[in-house]
């Protein structure tokens, strides 16, 4: 096997939202050659089987059963197999590992299966969530299902679907700003666009294969999150109940319990400070982070930036680098959470940088007593 960790990509989006028809697609392409796609089956819906007899031995379908549940054991026995045989030679090579959920599944179990098992780790890392959103159907299943809220949500990249249809020309604008608004650093990407391949749609991951460096500036997007807090006050102070303004304000109504923002700080902070915070997030609200990415620099050595991922309660353990790779010396982390105020967040770094507000505790109030900001109830 080969020392760097193979990437897994997770394909998900809601019911007959185009997932099955971009998978068929992208297996033709040759640079998905050597790669291991897992389907969890549901009812009828599978990738073309003829497909399926030409790639048989690339191809693994697990039993019927969402994955955010019952069949999670399986994926894992399903990953671990995948190693025993690249170990023993049965499978030669094995460049990607592509995971297609069902429709309703939550995509955060599939990705703690990776992120969250030791022996996995070793050979297995998460590269990124790639989300199909059905241009005509797109805007009425983000109003009814909190799943396909979610689904946007933690995805690196949005694929629109079903674009190419004269009625989607409706509604495309509106949900290109919904899902722009929803997950402001995900990369939007029309079907139809004959260039929406293998380039586009995966390598979401700090490290960029095509220069072999690592892209910290690319694989956070922070500059995507500035402004956020200014949209979502307006949000909260009830301004999209003015209907006779913008339709983007109504629009993010329904998904007003979801944000996403970024943290900076410029001078390097202690280890145990930031052990803390992410600690006490986790511990209290981590079903509410859907996603966290970071780079920061440590007190104990400020040269060598520390790269954090995580989702929901589960971190990828944190990486090095041997340097900073942009130029730019500073803490930046990317959050997209759910019913969670930026503010309180924001607090609560502030507090463990030992730059607290007026009548906000400190850190050490906060040693003492970790739920001492209040605002937020525990779930």
């Amino acid at each position: 096997m080969s020392d760097a960790p193979i990437p897994v990509s997770v394909l998900t989006g809601f019911l007959g939202s185009g997932k099955t028809t971009l998978l068929n697609r992208l297996l033709k392409d040759p640079a998905l050659s050597d790669t291991a796609v897992i389907i969890n089956e549901f009812g009828d819906v599978g990738i073309d089987h003829l497909l399926v007899e030409k790639a048989s031995d690339g191809i693994i379908e697990l039993s019927d059963g969402c994955l955010c549940c019952t069949v999670r054991g399986e994926l894992i026995d399903t990953l671990s197999d995948l190693i025993d045989r690249l170990q023993t030679g049965k499978l030669q090579r094995l460049k990607r590992v592509i995971i297609e959920t069902t429709g309703l599944a939550d995509p955060a179990p599939v990705l703690h299966a990776v992120m969250g098992h030791p022996v996995l780790l070793q050979a297995f890392r998460v590269d990124g969530v790639i989300t199909t959103v059905d241009a005509i159907n797109g805007m009425a299943t983000l109003d009814a299902h909190d799943e396909a809220i979610k689904q946007a949500a933690v995805a690196d990249r949005i694929v629109v679907t079903k674009t190419d249809l004269p009625e989607a020309q409706e509604t495309l604008l509106a949900l290109r700003a919904r899902l722009a608004a929803l997950n402001p650093g995900a990369d939007l990407i029309d079907v139809a666009d004959r260039r929406t391949g293998y380039a586009a749609l995966f390598e979401c991951g700090v490290y960029n294969p095509e220069t072999k460096t690592v892209d910290v500036q690319r694989w956070l997007k922070a500059e995507a999150y500035r402004d956020r807090e200014h949209e979502h006050a307006k949000i909260d102070h009830g301004h999209h109940h003015h209907h006779g303004e913008d339709h983007h304000h109504d629009v993010n109504r329904h998904d007003a319990n979801i944000r996403s923002f970024s943290l900076k700080h410029d001078a390097p902070i202690s280890l145990h400070s930031f052990d803390m915070f992410l600690d006490l997030l986790r511990s209290a609200h981590g079903e509410k982070l859907l996603r966290v990415k970071g780079i920061v620099q440590l007190e104990d050595d400020p040269e060598r930036p520390l790269v954090i991922h995580g989702v929901q309660q589960i971190f990828h353990p944190p990486a090095r680098l041997a340097a900073w790779p942009d130029g730019v010396r500073e803490t930046r982390l990317v959050m997209i959470v759910k019913d969670l105020p930026e503010s309180y967040v924001s607090q609560l770094f502030n507090a463990f940088l030992d730059r607290p507000q007026i009548d906000m505790p400190d850190r050490a109030a906060l040693v003492d007593n970790p739920l001492a900001i209040s605002g937020v109830k525990l779930s």
